[in-house]
């Protein structure tokens, strides 16, 4: 049997990643939902006519769900589930804005999730993300492994790209590493960050790398505020592609993401921006990196910062 991945959602992020995730050529289908009638048709119409351009045979298959579950036996059978059903931000909105609101929309997408396709992996893309993975697990029952969040891989992403263009050097010379929450903790980590290999902080000022993580921090709303109707999506699928690439093919990768963590960094029993090794089973384990003090200390405040809002999150 060929692999299966769904997208929930078919706003400029979820269609992206279909997009992504069919250009692949790893998946046999890619599916794709919304509660917009024929939205998600179309968008698989218009898609399955790219393959012969693009030259994958990635069949995609774009479903319309109902209030009541309806359309979602479509996802029967998914290896990977990509939850980007919500609202996405205003100018002036924070994340934590949307929470009630997104809540019941990803409540109700989880629980199908969990009828529909029982052995699935789920990556949460709904902001604030690390609140929305932790309800997708409660709702679900699955296994803590299976579900995880994508925003590190993004914002590790944002922060590479400041660097680059900082320095005027190419992005594949930078390597960088954001951990902690999607927001207002997130924790850029400076001491794991190289420039050809050499210590960031010999390359840039200890001040310009204190911009460059305060720019990190509000690159989502950056976004917002010029586009003024809707949020960020090229950079955030490609997170959540590459992320379900990685379950598909059991690839063992490493990257930063919304997991569960129990015991790492002295942290327990929360979801949080680590960097985790990817595979079949979504979180094979949890990457403890070496922090310096300060970056350490960040990461707890992180992890009680996100740990209080996920208290509230299991009466929503």
């Amino acid at each position: 049997m060929g692999k299966k991945v769904t997208v929930v959602g078919a706003g400029f992020y979820g269609s992206t990643t279909a997009q992504r995730l069919a250009e692949y050529d790893v998946f046999d289908t890619v599916v794709i939902t919304d509660i917009v009638e024929g939205k998600p048709a179309g968008l698989a119409l218009d898609l399955n006519q790219s393959r012969a351009i693009e030259g994958f045979e990635t069949k995609v298959v774009g479903v319309t769900t109902g209030p009541n579950g309806e359309g979602y036996e479509a996802i029967e059978g998914s290896d990977v589930v990509v939850i980007t059903a919500g609202l996405p931000r205003k100018p002036g909105m924070s994340r934590m804005d949307l929470l009630e609101t997104n809540a019941k929309i990803v409540r109700q997408v989880a629980e199908n999730v969990a009828k529909y396709a029982p052995s699935a992996v789920v990556i949460v893309v709904s902001n604030p993300l690390d609140e929305m993975t932790a309800l997708a697990q409660l709702a679900t029952q699955f296994p803590k492994n299976r579900v995880l969040g994508q925003a590190g891989m993004l914002d590790t992403a944002r922060f590479s790209n400041f660097v680059a263009e900082a320095l005027n050097v190419p992005v594949a010379s930078v390597r960088t590493l954001t951990l902690g929450s999607h927001g207002d903790t997130m924790v850029p980590v400076p001491s794991k960050s190289t420039v050809n290999g050499k210590p960031l902080r010999d390359a840039m000022p200890a001040e310009q790398i204190e911009e460059l993580v305060v720019k990190t921090r509000n690159g989502g709303a950056e976004v917002v505020a010029l586009l003024k109707t809707g949020s960020a999506y090229y950079a955030p699928s490609a997170a959540a592609a590459r992320m379900a690439k990685a379950v598909a093919e059991d690839s063992g990768e490493v990257m930063p993401v919304c997991a569960w963590v129990d015991g790492e960094y002295g942290i327990s029993g929360v979801y949080l921006g680590v960097e985790a090794e990817i595979g079949a089973e979504g979180v094979k384990r949890v990457v403890e990196t070496d922090l310096d003090a300060d970056e350490r200390a960040s990461l707890l405040e992180a992890a009680e910062a996100v740990r209080a809002k996920q208290g509230d999150i299991s009466s929503m």
